[in-house]
């Protein structure tokens, strides 16, 4: 099946413009402070949204509705004193990495992958329990936040549900998820794993920017 052809308005970056591959967008913002860039499935939409606001398109995919007044009100501003993380995968499955940052400064805590064959589900449950570790090793109070409803489901059954099949390419990924659901039986914790409220607040920090 032919990959889906996307555009990447840059809003905000070292060279603000329409891009065709992400290669070309992460050039012009890779180091820029503060960038602001998405995709879209058209050109058009990608014109229309780089003349346009960013604060408008943020967070949200074609088709939402966006939030009115009273329910942002209602979700309120996310908790600062917190870690953010997320996983991205090239394909389903395919190669993939996960990470942990700091919600208010986006600095990256930890790190892993890429692995050369998970999902993105596997992804988001290893860097929640990655988190849950990194903050009861340092005693911290600090909450976590994940965009993965799927991912905080299997942390709270600490079992890793999914049906991609262990083999000798992803061995490797297959013995971390196993250390990860023994840290779950072994240890307790009372970090609370917050949905991040991604029409809201606009993309979890941790993102890895391939939308």
């Amino acid at each position: 099946m032919a990959k889906k052809e996307k555009f990447y308005t840059v809003w905000k970056g070292k060279r603000p413009g329409i891009y065709t591959t992400w290669d070309d967008c992460k050039a012009a913002i890779t180091g820029f402070r503060g960038a602001q860039y998405k995709s879209f499935p058209t050109f058009e939409l990608a014109q229309k949204a780089y003349n346009g606001n960013y604060d408008e398109y943020k967070g949200k995919k074609k088709g939402e509705p966006s939030l009115t007044q009273e329910q942002l009100l209602k979700i309120g501003s996310p908790n600062y004193h917190s870690i953010a993380v997320d996983a991205a995968s090239s394909g389903n499955p395919g190669v993939m990495e996960y990470q942990g940052v700091d919600t208010r400064t986006g600095k990256k805590l930890f790190k892993q992958g890429p692995f050369a064959e998970g999902t993105n589900n596997i992804g988001e449950f290893l860097a929640i329990v990655h988190g849950l570790a990194y903050l009861k090793e340092r005693k911290s109070d600090r909450i976590i936040y994940t965009d993965s409803r799927t991912a905080m489901s299997w942390v709270r059954k600490k079992s890793c549900n999914t049906k991609l099949e262990e083999n000798p390419r992803n061995k490797p990924l297959f013995d971390l998820i196993r250390r990860a659901i023994t840290w779950l039986k072994n240890n307790s914790y009372n970090t609370p794993i917050v949905k991040w409220e991604t029409k809201a607040w606009g993309e979890i920090p941790a993102d890895f920017g391939r939308k």
